[in-house]
């Protein structure tokens, strides 16, 4: 099966810093990948540098989706074939709501016109799925959100989209338990729908209900060793010393 996303030796510096020093790593569609490290390794960074964000400097390296070379290409194309990032704080966005937003990106990513009752009619599976009230899609986008709502907003752009690939940047972090269990409903639902996932993670609370097929541990801009599901269970049990000292 040929990969969705296939990293190689990819560089990456932020304000000539370098950060990522040669990171490989190859996805399949349908795979729930988990990232792990220490703070600093640069784990947030691998997936602003997956989407493109131009504070982000590729220096050396290439990406490939869907078989195609994306090394070169802005965040905007790379949305459109499919890719998607939840932030770790989303920024508010005044004047445009939620429902509207997520319409425009949809329109934007390919389909010309969605007819209204449609998208409505979606919206409305979606919000249920994340036991969330309609209205809520008629707020300023993360405008006065807390924490688990700026997150529950994500999960929902992410059913509604429904992107090949979403990397989830540390979605379950800040959250209480019943926030996590909505946002792992809303994961596991995009999982149904033969979803592709890389999830950055340091609390693996969201992970409970997934199968996950890879684990890669980051540190120091390298990937310092990838297993199994089995290798979660590790770090949560002995932590990253071990990869450190190497």
């Amino acid at each position: 099966m040929e990969n969705i996303l296939e990293i190689k030796n990819l560089h990456v510096s932020v304000a000539d810093k370098e950060i990522l020093k040669g990171v490989d790593m190859e996805i399949k569609p349908g795979e729930t990948h988990v990232l792990m490290g220490p703070n600093g390794a640069g784990k947030s960074t691998l997936g602003h540098a997956i989407m493109s964000d131009p504070k982000y400097e590729v220096t050396e390296g290439e990406l490939f989706f869907d078989g195609e070379d994306i090394t070169e290409e802005g965040t905007d194309k790379r949305a459109k074939r499919g890719l998607f990032l939840s932030f770790q704080d989303p920024i508010p966005v005044p004047g445009i709501s939620l429902g509207s937003f997520t319409r425009s990106a949809i329109e934007q990513g390919g389909e010309k016109h969605i007819k209204l009752w449609d998208f409505k009619k979606k919206s409305k599976e979606v919000c249920a799925v994340l036991n969330m009230d309609e209205s809520y899609t008629e707020r300023d986008l993360n405008v006065g959100f807390s924490g688990g709502e700026k997150k529950k907003a994500e999960i929902y752009q992410l059913l509604m989209l429904n992107p090949k690939l979403a990397i989830l940047d540390e979605t379950d972090s800040g959250l209480d338990v019943d926030a996590v269990k909505t946002v792992s409903a809303g994961v596991e639902e995009f999982k149904k729908n033969g979803g592709t996932l890389l999830i950055i993670t340091h609390s693996t609370r969201i992970l409970d209900n997934l199968k996950v097929d890879r684990t890669h541990i980051l540190v120091d801009g390298k990937i310092a060793k990838t297993g199994g599901p089995e290798l979660v269970s590790k770090i949560n049990e002995e932590g990253f010393e071990e990869y450190l000292k190497q």
